[in-house]
């Protein structure tokens, strides 16, 4: 059983960022292996009565058991897809040796409780759900796709389209194309073909082999880690106009400029230029510090590198959105006390705020801080439901608003 769940821990690599690597495992492993080690030298200093000596089986570190008694240990968690809340056993024989398996002529271990989520029902529950998320952003990010290459197309071609505001639109838009297009090469790239299919059966003397790619994958990883940059890249930049156009949309409110063509080369810059700067910074300290496999996965704090901006990008957004709907709330009841009942006002308060919102982006911070939970949970579902649905369609409602009910257009 331990070398047949070594592979099952391996092989379930998904998506959210929060997962393990194959590597991080691995090393996870190795040194839950070196520090059980050195307890069992140290107990068997003390030790004098022989039965059931402490062991390392390959996934836990078992301690001394007592003749006839079962002895259970708690589902350890470093191994990332156990149930962490269940247990596994081994028997100590009343000859003070612990029990063996017949049919495989190995010592028996019960991992019953830890192994749940690799159940073929829960296998079966979980391509369900991601099948039904990749279907959900697949549409969506086609409809968008499609509604903005057609944006981007109008707003191009009619001079008298040409402005300042509509150019950081074609902008904006030519974003939330590059973002959707990435998507769709990087899920050919990472999940169909080669790279999907392999799930290596390896055993812990393998572990140093597994660590470097033999020279027929570095060719293709390195095709896939440019793919991930670029994806990494085109996100940030998306992010980064939305922030730009919400800054836009501040200044014509507060504040005016001397020189809107040179304060548009700045909003190009911060765009597209930041993004470049701390996307690089990530994939140079990725390829120094975490090289492993494709980049698309976690490793360790590095994430943060490209986050937190982002994250920033957001906040500052959403902040912007609120001062601008307080400023459409006292203007619209200046200007229109007593001419509207209050009814009439809130619908149009209402309406310029539900606009505003897929241009600011508004729904990323409903789950900004939540971690992510356990895999095909029912918050976990909750979560990616929202944000495949609103990510996916946001580039049409942008498209929508702010070209095709465009009253210039």
């Amino acid at each position: 059983l331990c070398c047949q769940l070594i592979p099952l821990v391996w092989s379930r690599q998904v998506d959210p960022d929060d997962v393990l690597t194959k590597e991080e495992q691995i090393y996870l492993l190795v040194e839950a292996k070196e520090n059980c080690q050195r307890d069992i030298k140290a107990q068997l200093e003390r030790i004098k009565d022989t039965s059931c000596l402490p062991e390392w089986d390959g996934i836990i570190c078992w301690p001394k058991g007592s003749p006839s008694q079962e002895v259970s240990v708690p589902c350890p968690e470093y191994i990332y897809d156990f149930n962490h809340k269940g247990h596994a056993y081994r028997y100590c024989s009343a000859d003070g040796t612990w029990a063996v398996a017949l049919s495989t002529n190995k010592t028996w271990a019960n991992y019953s409780a830890c192994a749940l989520l690799f159940s073929s029902e829960s296998r079966s529950r979980e391509k369900e759900v991601f099948d039904r998320l990749h279907l959900m952003y697949t549409i969506g990010y086609s409809i968008s796709l499609a509604s903005l290459i057609v944006a981007v197309c109008i707003l191009s071609y009619f001079k008298r389209l040409h402005c300042t505001r509509n150019y950081i639109h074609v902008h904006l838009f030519t974003s939330f194309i590059c973002r959707a297009v990435s998507i769709f090469v990087k899920d050919m790239v990472l999940y169909s073909g080669t790279l999907a299919g392999e799930t290596e059966k390896m055993h812990e003397d393998d572990f140093k082999a597994e660590m470097g790619p033999s020279p027929g994958q570095r060719s293709h990883l390195v095709g896939c880690k440019v793919v991930v940059t670029l994806f990494l890249y085109f996100l940030a930049t998306n992010h980064y106009w939305i922030l730009v156009e919400g800054l836009y949309l501040h200044s014509l409110i507060f504040m005016a400029f001397l020189s809107n063509k040179n304060y548009l080369w700045v909003l190009i810059i911060i765009g597209w230029g930041l993004p470049a700067v701390f996307v690089s910074v990530w994939a140079s300290v990725r390829a120094s510090l975490a090289d492993t496999q494709c980049w698309d996965l976690s490793a360790g704090n590095v994430k943060w590198i490209y986050q937190v901006p982002i994250l920033a990008a957001v906040v500052v957004n959403f902040f912007l959105f609120l001062n601008i709907v307080r400023v459409l709330a006292s203007k619209l009841w200046e200007t229109n006390t007593g001419k509207l009942d209050p009814r009439q006002q809130y619908r149009q308060l209402l309406k310029s705020t539900l606009v505003l919102m897929p241009l600011f982006g508004v729904h990323y911070v409903v789950f900004m801080a939540m971690p992510y939970t356990e895999v095909s949970g029912v918050l976990w579902q909750i979560q990616m439901h929202y944000e495949m649905l609103f990510n996916s369609s946001q580039g049409f409602f942008v498209a929508f608003f702010y070209c095709f009910c465009n009253g210039e257009v």
